[in-house]
């Protein structure tokens, strides 16, 4: 954020966006009074300092924060038409409600500010600002955008936009999705108009989350949106989805807008679970999956060596991927977004092994070396990108007193904090997420917020974790444990 700007721009949101101003008034949340001003408090002895400027945030994704998904002109997204399918989710929940993020935003900005928040990572639901996926934008949705981006700059928190966070607008997966060569295109002329619309405000802008979960679970197992179980569809709309976010960073060129772009991975450093040649083999091939078919067309605008050419010989992905695609996907970014939550350890059969605790979620193993492993890999590998960590963060059954997420945070800030000692340029941690929120296939069942949100009533609470975190920010660093 450039604060020169906050003033001036929180003048003019109205006038530019059509937008309410920002309305004062007392939070609904509860918890410790906000810190008083002018406090600076110190890290202990032998505590982790961070570089300054270091950008502590926090996450959400439209569609599991926002609710309010029929209204003010929003159209449904492959996700609300999947989760109303009896059987798709836990409990047959939705979110139409969520954490009602949509009506809450003035109450959940004092929350990001009193947290001391540097960064906001949030997405924007393609269907509310272009309901039909294409065509004319819905002045209602996009006001909504303004006004959280405007109450984010007012409080000084740089704000950090995902294009698309899973929600493909249901009209496009209707005409195929990301099956559809077109669907990458559609995809980037909805980016420009973000740009246009949002640009002057957002200088930090993700094209695509994760889009090894889409083709994995949405494509290949079917457990999330659109449910499709097809390993050779899936292999082709990942190709698409990379092409989508290659088209969306040419186009943020086009509109000579200042900023920075790239897209948000998640990631797994590959473990052989010995030291037999049989398992770095496999880990290796496993690594490809994981890693490579991601990194290697984003940052090095080709895909892995044999990728292709190992795919089934009538593979549709051979005819998909075009002379002249490769450079496209790696046309130059300016960052890579990190997401981390676990490791693979892999057998000489190519099995897969759990050496280390999980979490509620039980394919979340905990192993904060991992962390360290992926940064320093990352620079080794790929060079001296700029990162920032976009998603790291685990589910717990405790309510507010969260300590075992705590722990958690602490160890994985203390492997980011030996990664930038390393000579990693990690430029900002986000922690996720900021709400307890609707978590995909599982509901409401896994509570992943710094807040807690109340399942009837939404009111909003801090955990012990967010308080611990607030002093983590205030701090710029970890005391010792």
């Amino acid at each position: 954020m450039r604060r020169r700007h906050v003033l001036t721009l929180a003048a003019v949101s109205a006038v530019v966006s059509g937008c309410s101003p920002d309305k004062p008034g007392a939070s609904t949340s509860t918890g410790t009074p906000a810190r008083t001003a002018g406090e600076a408090p110190t890290l202990g002895p032998g505590g982790l300092a961070f570089p300054k400027g270091f950008a502590w945030g926090a996450s959400t994704s439209a569609y599991q924060v926002e609710g309010a998904a029929a209204e003010d002109g929003r159209g449904p997204s492959v996700w609300d038409t999947f989760s109303h399918q009896p059987g798709r989710t836990l409990g047959g929940d939705t979110g139409d409600v969520a954490a009602d993020h949509y009506h809450r935003v003035y109450e959940d900005l004092d929350l990001m500010k009193d947290l001391g928040l540097k960064s906001y990572r949030f997405s924007i639901s393609w269907s509310r600002v272009m309901p039909q996926g294409q065509g004319a934008l819905n002045a209602k949705g996009l006001d909504f955008y303004h006004r959280l981006v405007d109450g984010l700059l007012t409080r000084g928190i740089t704000p950090m936009a995902t294009l698309f966070h899973w929600d493909t607008p249901q009209a496009l997966q209707d005409k195929g999705g990301w099956e559809q060569r077109d669907c990458a295109q559609w995809f980037a002329d909805y980016a420009q108009q973000m740009f246009y619309s949002l640009g002057d405000k957002v200088t930090t802008w993700l094209t695509l989350n994760e889009p090894k979960t889409v083709v994995s679970l949405g494509y290949t197992t079917g457990i999330h949106a659109p449910g499709k179980k097809d390993r050779r569809a899936a292999t082709v709309a990942g190709h698409h989805l990379l092409l989508a976010h290659g088209l969306a960073v040419k186009a943020f060129r086009g509109t000579g807008r200042k900023g920075t772009i790239g897209a948000a991975l998640n990631l797994s450093p590959v473990y052989p679970v010995d030291g037999s040649a049989g398992a770095a083999k496999q880990a290796a091939a496993v690594d490809v999956e994981e890693n490579r078919r991601w990194l290697d067309p984003v940052l090095l605008g080709k895909y892995p060596d044999g990728w292709l050419a190992g795919q089934p010989t009538n593979a549709p992905i051979r005819t998909a991927v075009r002379d002249g695609d490769p450079a496209i996907i790696g046309e130059k970014a300016d960052l890579l977004a990190v997401q981390y939550y676990n490791p693979v350890f892999v057998t000489a059969q190519g099995g897969r092994v759990t050496k280390h605790p999980t979490t509620q979620a039980t394919w979340l193993e905990i192993y904060p070396d991992g962390l360290y492993d992926l940064l320093t890999r990352i620079k080794r590998d790929y060079g001296d990108i700029p990162l920032t960590i976009t998603e790291n963060g685990m589910p717990t059954t405790n309510d507010i007193k969260d300590d075992d997420r705590i722990a958690f945070l602490r160890d994985h800030f203390t492997a980011a904090h030996k990664a930038i000692q390393a000579g990693v340029r990690l430029q900002g941690f986000h922690v996720w997420s900021l709400l307890d929120n609707f978590e995909w296939a599982e509901g409401y069942s896994q509570r992943w917020g710094l807040i807690r949100v109340d399942p009837e009533t939404r009111e909003r609470r801090r955990k012990a974790s967010a308080e611990w975190y607030r002093t983590v920010i205030a701090k710029n660093g970890i005391d010792p444990a």
